[in-house]
């Protein structure tokens, strides 16, 4: 069974807005006047809580491994709760994941997302249903790149790794790929724009219309 795998923040959804709006607070609980902005740091949203917690930090002098150890159980908590105010399909998401689904392919997420966040982000965006598997950062004991959870979210879909292909946006998701042994196909659209052509991708999309076009010559 051939099967399609996508990252989620930066390549399905952008989600920068929620994620920045929860490191902010927690910059806020700390006292700083330091804050991430939603369009100039997008790239580091993407990157996760950690990275959102460093990249402040760094800015207002006050990084310490214990204060990202506080407040990262803080930030999740945070954008838990408020994880879908912000948060957007990119345009044709959706519509190319359905199509997809209707010319036989299996369909799955592979997110270094903490599991549980990225359930309740997909369930309170009516989007669960497309997919057939969901991997996430805790699902196993290892995360992207390393290439076991891709695997897991091909064969939890019903698909073969021989016959499947990573959509991903940074170069995280590249070397996903490589470990697995698959083709690659990464999004201009992403934070990082265009500049993800240097990662060498067997494909590139600008739009989601293009990813049908992209699968069929990847896979079949």
């Amino acid at each position: 069974m051939r099967t399609v795998v996508f990252d989620l923040d930066g390549t399905l959804a952008d989600t920068s807005g929620d994620l920045i709006a929860a490191a902010n607070a927690c910059f806020e609980g700390m006292g700083l006047e330091v804050r991430l902005d939603p369009q100039a740091d997008a790239g580091i949203a993407v990157k996760g809580g950690r990275a959102m917690l460093t990249a402040g930090l760094e800015r207002a002098e006050a990084f310490s491994e214990e204060l990202i150890a506080r407040w990262y159980p803080e930030l999740l908590t945070v954008y838990g709760e408020a994880i879908d105010r912000y948060t957007r399909f990119y345009p044709g998401a959706l519509e190319a994941v359905a199509g997809l689904r209707e010319a036989g392919y299996k369909v799955s997420i592979c997110t270094n997302k903490p599991e549980g966040l990225a359930e309740t982000l997909m369930q309170r965006m009516g989007a669960r249903a497309h997919f057939d598997a969901l991997i996430g950062a805790d699902t196993l004991p290892v995360r992207k790149p390393d290439a076991a959870p891709y695997v897991a979210a091909v064969e939890r879909a019903g698909g073969q790794v021989s016959q499947s292909l990573l959509v991903g946006d940074t170069a995280t998701d590249r070397n996903t790929a490589r470990a697995a042994g698959v083709p690659c196909i990464l999004v201009g659209f992403g934070p990082d724009g265009e500049a993800v052509s240097a990662l060498e991708p067997e494909a590139m999309i600008g739009h989601f219309d293009e990813l049908a076009g992209a699968v069929a010559r990847l896979i079949g």
